[in-house]
């Protein structure tokens, strides 16, 4: 996948939590940082029913552009829900579960990357 496709991927699935509401959305450029992933993208969801919805609104938009996760680990009754898209890779987290593992503090080398302007 080119780099742009990428970037675009990270866009969408930002896009699809802001939709839903997620707070403290960021985008994390892991590109040189890790093998692992190219892009973080990390977001607040404020209870399990909210988080359960974000979940959904980002694998229906991630699968309307053909992208499946590789792999959906954890739950919302864990408060983190992390969708492996392979290059993306989106952490949906309570706010006490994202201030616990600090994950931006984690990859602080890492670059934000600018959210999507809203469409409309």
């Amino acid at each position: 996948m080119t780099e742009p496709d990428t970037l675009a991927r990270a866009h969408a699935a930002a896009a699809a939590a802001a939709g839903k509401g997620a707070e403290q959305i960021v985008i994390l450029d892991l590109r040189g940082q890790t093998l692992i992933t190219d892009f973080f993208v990390i977001c607040t969801a404020t209870s399990r029913v909210h988080m359960r919805a974000v979940r959904e609104g980002i694998e229906e938009a991630m699968a309307g552009a053909l992208h499946r996760p590789g792999a959906r680990e954890g739950s919302e009754e864990a408060q983190w829900v992390l969708l492996d898209y392979g290059d993306v890779i989106v952490h949906l987290m309570s706010e006490e579960r994202r201030a616990y593992y600090k994950l931006e503090r984690m990859w602080q080398g890492a670059a934000e990357v600018p959210l999507p302007r809203p469409s409309g």
